[in-house]
């Protein structure tokens, strides 16, 4: 199974529309972690599942969502009551009470992805204001068999960004 990740568009509308035309025919679901200040209803989010963060105003978005899929369970969250800028603890006890081995965040802007413990976190960085780098992220992510691929792609063109990728066993 492949997910397209975003995070932390904070307002762009065209660039997500882009990002997901890219791949639609290549992916089986798509993802945003929240910070889109959008409305749920807009027609550049509705491609993506998509979680409330700490710049979207409204509750028609969760702030958090668990989606069952054939290769395991999938948290998604924005990450600002997980303090994830600090550290992955809070996040850590999530996954574990909800039975999830693959988690994906947003909120520090800051693109990376570990396995630890059979479980893959994800933060696909931010596609309008990156921090760390100045490559602006999405991620896709390929879920088979207990094997995870995570790919970091540049939002402006496509190109890879091959020094974040991570592989290996869930």
């Amino acid at each position: 199974m492949r997910f397209l990740v975003v995070s932390d568009s904070h307002g762009l509308t065209e660039e997500l529309s882009i990002i997901f035309n890219r791949h639609e025919q290549e992916i089986d679901d798509a993802y945003h972690c929240g910070d889109s200040q959008l409305a749920l209803v807009d027609e550049h989010l509705l491609p993506y599942h998509t979680v409330r963060g700490n710049c979207d105003f409204g509750g028609d978005l969760p702030l958090e969502r668990i989606e069952e899929t054939a290769e395991g369970t999938i948290l998604i969250v924005h990450g600002h009551h997980h303090d994830v800028k600090y550290d992955l603890n809070r996040l850590r006890y999530r996954a574990e009470e909800v039975g999830a081995n693959v988690v994906l965040f947003g909120h520090s802007h800051v693109a990376g992805a570990l396995i630890e413990d059979g479980v893959l976190y994800v933060n696909p960085g931010s596609i309008r204001m990156p921090r760390g780098r100045s490559d602006k992220t999405y991620v896709l992510m390929d879920l088979e068999n207990g094997q995870a691929t995570v790919r970091f792609y540049r939002s402006e063109d496509g190109s890879a960004v091959e020094d974040l990728d991570v592989s290996g066993k869930l």
